[in-house]
């Protein structure tokens, strides 16, 4: 337990410590700027490993009150005597990594539900059962006859699209009773990529033009990780509910369905080379739609790797040099994200224009919209 005088202490010796070393290392500190973040955080963590210690200290029954009022033999003398506690828990802190992983499944799930992945399947399952296209008895034929047996053991569609909006507000299904839509992941999502991308760009300039390619003077860490911390608190309060599950069942059920795509008389029929052909021939020709497969996909495996990142504590690490490194994971991924996305229109680089929030017109269809992408 430490006292109100003996909390300023520390913090007192603990800046006379700062000042002491900038004076005496004020030379190597400008020629190496590496240096002073180091120096900085060592401290930094050696304060907060002192606090961790004296907050894990018993404290009095009565929390300290008695002493701070002047009741009994506890009574403080000072106002300096009295017991000061060091506060709660980061906020920050507080998240589960298993429900942020389950969302990045969920959103590599939704680009390839948006890719028409399972109306695909639908509607050549409906021209099988009618007998109009030639398929009988291959791996492809056997597979679409199987596809629907356990439809009434799995989640439907709407239940489907009704997650997406609850989760992140894409599509317009109304949400389930009880259940709000996010109407904010969208945009928090692309202002992290972009926040990530800029600090990367702004990391590679330095590189380049400066004498010393390390010194830090360029982007800012500060912008990257709270742009990150509010998109991760999103997500910590649409994770709840079934999304683990739906999101394990989802891709079994994705996974059946590019087996049935991929299988050699289904692709035989569409003269395609891969499941991917199948799918984009079907759209094209029974929806009149161009589904825009490979940016899609690309933005479903990068958006997917980026919220697996943000599962883990990277995010909450405050030294540079640790947090570059880190990040320098998923650099590339949030540009490629952003490159397939400005091609759909849904997101753009820089300051402005961040977030589109409706799509246009499509060959004489107007698409259903949402917050960030119409479904």
């Amino acid at each position: 337990m430490s006292t109100t005088g003996e909390n300023q202490d520390l913090y007192d010796r603990f800046a006379a410590l700062k000042e002491t070393l900038a004076d005496r290392l004020a030379p190597q500190l400008i020629q190496n700027p590496q240096l002073a973040d180091a120096l900085t955080q060592q401290i930094e963590d050696l304060l907060s490993q002192v606090l961790t210690n004296q907050g894990q200290m018993a404290a009095p029954p009565d929390g300290g009150l008695a002493e701070l009022i002047g009741i009994g033999s506890q009574a403080a003398s000072k106002v300096n005597s009295t017991r000061l506690p060091q506060g709660v828990e980061d906020y920050d802190e507080q998240i589960a990594s298993d429900r942020i992983l389950a969302v990045a499944d969920l959103y590599y799930l939704y680009q390839h539900e948006k890719v028409g992945v399972f109306r695909a399947v639908r509607k050549l399952q409906e021209l099988f059962n009618a007998g109009a296209v030639r398929l009988s008895n291959g791996d492809g034929a056997y597979g679409l006859y199987r596809f629907d047996r356990r439809s009434v053991l799995r989640y439907t569609q709407k239940e489907r699209l009704q997650t997406y909006r609850r989760v992140f507000g894409y599509t317009t299904v109304p949400p389930m009773s009880s259940a709000k839509p996010n109407p904010q992941f969208h945009t928090l999502f692309t202002q992290f990529i972009n926040n990530v991308a800029e600090f990367w760009r702004d990391k590679r300039i330095s590189d380049v033009i400066r004498d010393r390619a390390y010194d830090p003077s360029f982007g800012s860490i500060a912008t990257v990780r709270r742009a990150g911390l509010d998109l991760r608190n999103n997500l910590k309060w649409s994770s709840y509910g079934h999304v683990t599950v739906l999101r394990i069942e989802v891709l079994q059920l994705l996974e059946e369905a590019f087996k049935i795509l991929g299988a050699d008389d289904v692709k035989k029929l569409f003269g395609a080379d891969n499941a991917w052909d199948v799918v984009e021939e079907i759209m094209l020709r029974y929806f009149r739609q161009d589904v825009n497969a490979s940016q899609r996909h690309r933005m479903a495996v990068a958006g997917r790797s980026i919220i697996r990142w943000l599962a883990q504590k990277y995010i909450l690490n405050n030294s540079r040099a640790e947090f570059e490194a880190l990040v320098r994971e998923i650099a590339d991924v949030a540009e490629e994200w952003l490159t397939s996305a400005e091609t759909l229109g849904i997101a753009f680089r820089g300051h402005t224009k961040r977030v589109v929030t409706f799509e246009p017109r499509q060959n004489g269809h107007r698409p259903l919209r949402s917050a960030g992408e119409g479904y």
